[in-house]
């Protein structure tokens, strides 16, 4: 019985823990310092906004664990000695391994502001910096959100469920314009306004300004405007949490370097999720994706490995989901801001301005390459499949409607959509029925 340890309980040492303990009977610990137990990271801005308790986003309950034999260790990794196996713990204990999978996730970002270690100044990421938020937030009267990303706009939504007033800083020209087209940017900057945040575009954060106390009182832009707030929320991005391997010979870049099957440059050490980064990415992939669904494919593929089925990571086209206030985001295969010369683009957009439709597709032979959807839910599984199979964009205008996966009695947009593609490309496609979804995910 081989002896496995994880560093990390997110959703990829989990996932990993879990399909292990399917096939094996081998001893599994998990440390991890920031909660005792496993819980959904994306659902922690519920909790704040009073739609969720802590104990509602734990996916099993407390006994779980035990009766599947995964002991739980709550402490924190300081070094990692590979040549005599084992970890160094912050309670000054010594813990050995056989297999050892780095999970460690990732830790928000700062970037040197003068006043960023100011009281009221927080990323958000972990349980603990949603009990910070908590308390940095009690009895405040403004607030600001720095960056224009998926971490700052929910950070800005939770401020909101709470009536603090928010203006969101964003050095771009458009919400999130580094990854959405101009449209589709310019929608959610509408978006944003509608629900009454201080949105600055083109403005970046020089320093922030604080009291006698040593909390935050105002912040200072570049352009040399004084903001007052009690709050900044950093939500500019992550980075892997990997300072604890610093001398320990892992070889780490922004994150630890692996290959297809999660190795590193030390045997019968692996590396997962968000800390993880890739020495080759995958054609359409980061070298390091910090997302909740790939963390748990990591997980799930790991596994095999462990277990004795040595498996490659093949994730298939990339997808991605978030939210933004009212308004559901979903995207599959590759939509970057700018169209390339070998790519043509479709884009339609309901005329309530909150809803739309953009597909990438190569210019020679028309197959697929991305497709974004803002407003309306779409069905993953065919996408995928239609990508991986290098489907027409006239195959699927086609067959849009069997793609729907929004609730019955929703508003439609199918019809529309294909209407508004003849239009502008002169083909005269005739949108299919929505019955043999079933034959066509299975092909």
């Amino acid at each position: 019985m081989r002896n496995i340890v994880i560093i990390g309980n997110g959703i990829s040492g989990i996932t990993c823990a879990r399909h292990i303990r399917k096939k094996s009977d081998d001893a599994i610990t998990i440390i991890s310092a920031e909660t005792e137990h496993f819980f959904s990271r994306t659902a922690l801005m519920y909790v704040y906004m009073g739609h969720m308790k802590y104990d509602n986003i734990k996916p099993y309950e407390d006994w779980f664990w035990e009766r599947n034999r995964l002991t739980l260790l709550y402490d924190h990794v300081e070094k990692v000695n590979i040549q005599q196996k084992d970890l160094v713990l912050k309670s000054e204990k010594n813990i050995s391994y056989d297999i050892l999978i780095i999970a460690s996730g990732s830790a928000s970002n700062k970037f040197g502001w003068p006043g960023q270690d100011l009281k009221g100044v927080q990323g958000l990421y972990s349980y603990p910096d949603l009990q910070l938020m908590e308390e940095n937030t009690n009895g405040i009267k403004k607030a600001v959100v720095v960056g224009g990303g998926l971490i700052g706009i929910e950070m800005t939504e939770m401020l909101l469920s709470r009536n603090i007033p928010v203006t969101l800083l964003v050095r771009e020209t458009n919400f999130w314009d580094t990854v959405l087209p101009l449209e589709e940017a310019q929608m959610i900057n509408r978006h944003i306004r509608e629900h009454h945040v201080d949105l600055r575009l083109e403005t970046e954060l020089k320093n922030i300004e604080g009291d006698e106390r040593g909390h935050v009182k105002s912040i200072i832009t570049k352009d040399e405007k004084r903001i007052p707030c009690q709050f900044v929320g950093l939500g500019v991005g992550v980075h892997p949490n990997i300072s604890f391997l610093e001398n320990s010979n892992i070889e780490t870049d922004r994150g630890v370097l692996v290959n297809e099957y999660f190795e590193t440059n030390i045997p019968q050490v692996y590396a997962i999720g968000d800390c993880a980064q890739y020495r080759k990415s995958l054609p359409g992939r980061k070298p390091i994706e910090q997302v909740w669904y790939t963390g748990r494919m990591h997980g799930e593929t790991l596994a095999q490995t462990i277990c004795g089925q040595r498996t490659a990571y093949n994730p298939g086209p990339w997808f991605n989901s978030a939210k933004f206030f009212d308004i559901e985001y979903q995207t599959y295969g590759t939509v970057t801001p700018q169209q390339s010369e070998n790519e043509e683009t479709f884009y339609w957009e309901h005329e309530n301005g909150k809803i739309d439709f953009r597909v990438v597709y190569e210019k020679m032979d028309h197959t697929l390459i991305g497709i974004n959807s803002f407003g309306f839910r779409l069905r993953h599984k065919l996408f995928d499949k239609w990508l991986q199979e290098k489907r027409t964009v006239e195959f699927m205008m086609e067959h849009l409607a069997a793609a729907n996966f929004d609730p019955e009695f929703f508003q439609k947009h199918e019809r529309s959509i294909v209407n508004s593609f003849n239009e502008k490309t002169g083909n005269k496609i005739k949108l299919k029925r929505r019955s043999r979804i079933k034959e066509l995910i299975r092909g």
